[in-house]
């Protein structure tokens, strides 16, 4: 009997990108298969069934994708966290930093109320840097995080750590090992 599909198998691996030795996770070839998709959303929501979600926070660019098919399956609302200047009305920021670098995070000073319960949802965890910037936006606007949802960790760079070092539930469907 064939062995049946798993998430991490519809997720390819692009060699030497963006930078030479990187193993980079491509979760589009996961987005294009509707069987695929429909199980990460299926498996991302599965530890949180009966739980009422307000919002649902996509971290950019990949978790906009996630965040919306999860949003419209809990029947909550979708809130972007983007990358500075790509929101048009009054935002906060949070910046943090990058293997490469630094960077900056807003979301709109009203998008989430205080004492919403929120998820955060994004295709990656890697270092934990932008899950970390937008929680702290999140707790900032006096949203309840009741967990984080991830397609792909990669647990030698330790985000998963980082994030339940603040105290979050960090929900993983696969892990590869390798940068």
């Amino acid at each position: 009997m064939p062995k049946k599909p798993e998430v991490q198998d519809y997720i390819r691996t692009i060699v030497d990108f963006p930078h030479e030795g990187i193993l980079f996770r491509d979760v589009t070839t996961l987005f294009a298969d509707p069987r695929g998709f429909r199980m990460a959303i299926d498996q991302l929501l599965h530890p949180y069934a009966g739980v009422r979600f307000d919002k649902v926070i996509g971290l950019e660019a990949r978790g906009f994708i996630l965040g919306g098919a999860v949003a419209h399956q809990l029947s909550a609302g979708f809130v972007p966290i983007r990358k500075k200047g790509k929101l048009p009305g009054a935002v906060i920021s949070e910046e943090y930093t990058l293997e490469y670098g630094e960077a900056i995070v807003e979301i709109h000073d009203d998008a989430i109320q205080p004492g919403e319960k929120v998820l955060v949802v994004d295709d990656l965890l890697a270092t934990g840097g932008t899950a970390e910037a937008g929680i702290k936006l999140i707790e900032r606007l006096g949203g309840e995080i009741i967990g984080c949802a991830f397609i792909v960790d990669l647990p030698e760079l330790g985000g998963r750590k980082k994030l339940e070092d603040m105290g979050m539930d960090v929900h993983v469907l696969c892990e590869f090992e390798g940068l």
